[in-house]
């Protein structure tokens, strides 16, 4: 997950680098919400973990 979100950062970094705004725009949404998706299913793992019983 995380590193679908650096690709579209740098995505969005050449597209905006070449002037194409709105899909610089998109890309940037799109890695925003990759890492956030990523964030939560991280804080997920580690709430629940790996319980010895």
């Amino acid at each position: 997950m995380l590193s679908l979100t650096i690709t579209f950062l740098i995505v969005a970094l050449i597209a905006a680098v070449l002037g194409f705004g709105t899909l610089a725009g998109t890309a940037a949404s799109i890695a925003k919400i990759c890492f956030l998706i990523f964030l939560v299913l991280f804080v997920i793992s580690l709430v629940t973990g790996r319980r010895k019983v």
